[in-house]
C-alpha cells in the first residue's frame, strides 16, 4: 500500500497536476492540504473518474484538507477531538480530516503557520499542536495496536539542518524550541516519525518558497512529515520525497511525500 502527503497551494490551480501524480505513483491514499476550496466545491469529478473516493473539509480560499483514497474511505472526521477554534467569532478552522481508507486511519493535518513568534496565531499554534497530541495520544492509549498515520504540513522544521539557512530564520516561525516541543510531543504520545527513518540525510527538503529563487538555490524547508502508531511504522518499508515535483509550470511550493505501506502491517 502506498499513502502520501501533499500541500498543494489550491487543488483547483493543481488539479491536472494531482491527477497526472496520482496515476504516475500509483498513490492508494493522499492526504492533501492547502487545498483552499470550500468542500461542497472541491472538484471530486476527476478523482472519481480515476478510481478514488474524496472527504474534503474546506471553508474558502484559505486552509482546506482533503483524504483521496482508492482503498475505501469510512468514518470521516472533519475535526479531531478538541481542535481548538480561532479567528473573531472563534471557529474551527479545516486543518484535519481523518478518514479510514482500508486498514489505516489516515490523518490529513495543515498546522497553522504562526505568523510571526508574537502573533496570536503562534499561541494558536502550539494549542493546536497540544490539543492534537492529546487527541492522538488518547487513540493510542485506547488502542495500543490502532494503525494511524498523521500525514502532513506540519509547519515546523525540527532541526537546523531542515531549513536551508537557520540564521535567516533567527526569531522567526518553525524553529523556535516551543515549536520543536510541540513536534516532539508525537513522539513522546507513541508514534514514529516515519520519514525521518528511512531519510535521515540532511537538506531533504519538502517546501521550497516561491519568493527570491528559493527553488532554484535549493533554499528550502523540511515541514512535511509522517507520524506513524507503531503497528503502521513496523510496517513502513521505503519512504520518498519526489523532489521534482516541485519543477515546472505550475507547481506547488511543496512536493509530495510517499510512504509505502507492506501488507498486512507486518514488521518490515
Amino acid at each position: 500500500m502506498r499513502i502520501a502527503t501533499w500541500n498543494v497551494n489550491s487543488i483547483r490551480a493543481r488539479i491536472d497536476r494531482v491527477i497526472a501524480y496520482l496515476a504516475s505513483a500509483d498513490v492508494d491514499v493522499l492526504a492533501l492540504q492547502e487545498t483552499k476550496v470550500a468542500a461542497a466545491a472541491f472538484p471530486r469529478e476527476p478523482f472519481e473518474a480515476a478510481g478514488y473516493e474524496v472527504a474534503a473539509a474546506g471553508a474558502g480560499q484559505w486552509n482546506g484538507v482533503a483524504v483521496i483514497s482508492r482503498a475505501g474511505l469510512d468514518d470521516v472526521a472533519p475535526a479531531f477531538p478538541g481542535q481548538p477554534p480561532f479567528g473573531d467569532p472563534p471557529a474551527v478552522e479545516p486543518r484535519a480530516l481523518g478518514a479510514t481508507c482500508g486498514p489505516l486511519r489516515i490523518w490529513s493535518l495543515y498546522a497553522p503557520h504562526g505568523r510571526s513568534a508574537t502573533h496570536p496565531h503562534m499561541a494558536y499554534k502550539l494549542t493546536w499542536l497540544e490539543a492534537l497530541a492529546h487527541a492522538a495520544h488518547g487513540w493510542l492509549e485506547a488502542a495500543p495496536g490502532a494503525p494511524i498515520a498523521l500525514l502532513g504540513d506540519w509547519n515546523v522544521a525540527p532541526l537546523d539542518t531542515d531549513v536551508w539557512d537557520v540564521t535567516y530564520f533567527d526569531g522567526a516561525t518553525h524553529v523556535s524550541p516551543a515549536e520543536r516541543r510541540a513536534f516532539a510531543a508525537f513522539g513522546e504520545a507513541g508514534y514514529r516519525e516515519v520519514t525521518r527513518e528511512f531519510i535521515p540525510a540532511e537538506r531533504q527538503y519538502t517546501q521550497w518558497d516561491y519568493q527570491a529563487g528559493r527553488w532554484h538555490r535549493d533554499q528550502g524547508m523540511r515541514i512535511d512529515f509522517a507520524y506513524c502508531s507503531p503497528a503502521v511504522a513496523e510496517a513502513v518499508t521505503a519512504v520518498r520525497i519526489v523532489r521534482d515535483e516541485r519543477a515546472g509550470r505550475g507547481a506547488s511550493d511543496h512536493v509530495p511525500v510517499e510512504i509505502d505501506i507492506a501488507d498486512g502491517l507486518g514488521a518490515r
